[in-house]
């Protein structure tokens, strides 16, 4: 019987976003808050590996495996 695996966490932080693509922590910062209004989220708003690889254009896979979940 195969056991499902739960994935430790479906939210991209700033430092995330820092690691993935290089960005400077400010810069990183913009991005997350351009991706909520592209999105149509509030202020403050979780962005999820969906949407910012919705954004980016990167795949969830790979996302996912950079980040070990």
């Amino acid at each position: 019987m195969a056991i499902n695996r739960i994935p430790v966490r479906v939210v991209v932080y700033s430092k995330d976003i820092e690691n993935i693509t290089g960005l400077m922590p400010r810069t990183a910062r913009k991005m997350l808050e351009s991706i909520r209004k592209a999105f149509g989220k509030p202020k403050g708003a979780l962005i999820s590996i969906k949407d910012f690889c919705a954004y980016t254009g990167l795949e969830e896979e790979l996302v996912k495996d950079f980040l070990r979940l």
